[in-house]
């Protein structure tokens, strides 16, 4: 069975990690693969573990460009897939082409909101996916926020909506053996992962980040840091701001990694300061690796972080809110290591990717 998976863009990011690991772990005696990004491949098929996945760009234009439909049409008639996995409402639109091409399944995902619709009430973008519905089998949103949302305010019928829930491979995230391996008793590092875009708001981590720092002792101040790793279109700005911070020398933008599990193991706190998610892969791969997690409660961030159990949960765009659940860790290491404990055992329980892989493949295996 060949399997086509649609991005708008094949770069670092959430949504392309979830990708790989489905890619990665799907058994290859079953399936094959096949990535298409609408606009440019950044990755390259040496992102997966098996060498004979392709990778197809189809160089989209900025705004309307219809000779995409073409492209992506000659693309499917080629590749000849069984089945057509578009991710976000960037790539939806493909599955009319895929339909002229005579692609009979075809499966959309929801992985979360952009800057342009964070709370989903866009009007334009609710009416595009009721109206390329009848085209799809069916929707997988990756949180109860997203298939809520899709059943009661997009209108789309709740038999032709599979939540899948993003899942994490604990094997890989792992925490240190103790939490000293982290650092110095006296150091305290604080880490954020996403893509550098407006959506995930890490002018505003940085601001809070300033506020908290405001609120702690001279002398605790030098001990604490703050690493940001991505990269995205918003570095210019996040490079302006963290140069106007007063404490712009314990603020580092890491750019993109390949060792994110390294990065997070010596750290002691993950920060996610999104104004929109779904189900962010980033919180789940910090509480593999047994760190505690402040994040803003949007879309589907509570079902991951137990406010005060596992973690904080702020409302978005609050820096003071913010700044006062950050010191709450940075003064209380012990509070850190337990909370850190139960994200590890939350994960093990309830988001080994495992049992994501196994609800994607039954859906794949599944007839229409």
């Amino acid at each position: 069975m060949t399997i086509a998976h649609v991005v708008h863009r094949f770069g670092m990011g959430g949504l392309e990690n979830v990708l790989v690991s489905l890619v990665d772990h799907l058994p290859s005696e079953r399936f094959a693969h096949v990535v298409i990004a609408l606009t440019e491949d950044e990755r390259g098929r040496e992102s997966f573990r098996h060498s004979d996945v392709e990778v197809i760009a189809l160089h989209k234009r900025e705004g309307k460009d219809l000779g995409v439909w073409w492209r992506m049409f000659t693309t499917l008639r080629r590749v000849k897939p069984d089945i057509l996995h578009t991710c976000n409402i960037a790539t939806l639109e493909m599955v009319v082409p895929a339909w002229l091409a005579g692609v009979s399944r075809r499966l959309h995902a929801e992985h979360g909101r952009d800057i342009y619709d964070l709370d989903g009430s866009n009007r334009k973008y609710r009416l595009f996916r009721r109206l390329l519905s009848p085209w799809v089998e069916c929707f997988i949103p990756v949180s109860r926020d997203l298939e809520r949302w899709l059943v009661e305010d997009v209108g789309i019928d709740r038999s032709h909506v599979k939540p899948i829930v993003n899942g994490v491979d604990p094997d890989r995230f792992q925490p240190v053996s103790s939490g000293l391996e982290r650092g110095s008793r006296d150091a305290y590092s604080i880490v954020s992962v996403g893509r550098l875009s407006a959506v995930k708001d890490q002018i505003g981590l940085i601001r809070g980040f300033d506020r908290m720092m405001a609120l702690l002792p001279e002398e605790r101040r030098v001990c604490v840091s703050l690493t940001i790793v991505g990269e995205g279109p918003e570095r210019s700005a996040l490079e302006e701001r963290r140069d106007r911070s007063p404490n712009c020398a314990q603020i580092t933008l890491a750019g993109a990694r390949d060792d994110v599990p390294e990065v997070m193991r010596r750290c002691h706190l993950f920060v996610l300061s999104s104004l929109a998610e779904g189900t962010p892969l980033t919180v789940l791969e910090a509480m593999a690796c047994g760190l505690p997690v402040v994040a803003t409660a949007v879309g589907g961030v509570p079902d991951l972080v137990h406010s005060g159990k596992t973690g904080q949960l702020v409302p978005p765009g609050d820096p003071e809110r913010l700044a006062a659940a950050l010191v709450s860790y940075v003064q209380d290491g012990e509070k850190s290591q337990r909370h850190g404990e139960a994200a590890r055992k939350r994960v093990e329980q309830t988001f080994d990717l495992n049992l994501t892989i196994r609800k994607y493949q039954d859906l794949f295996l599944s007839s229409h």
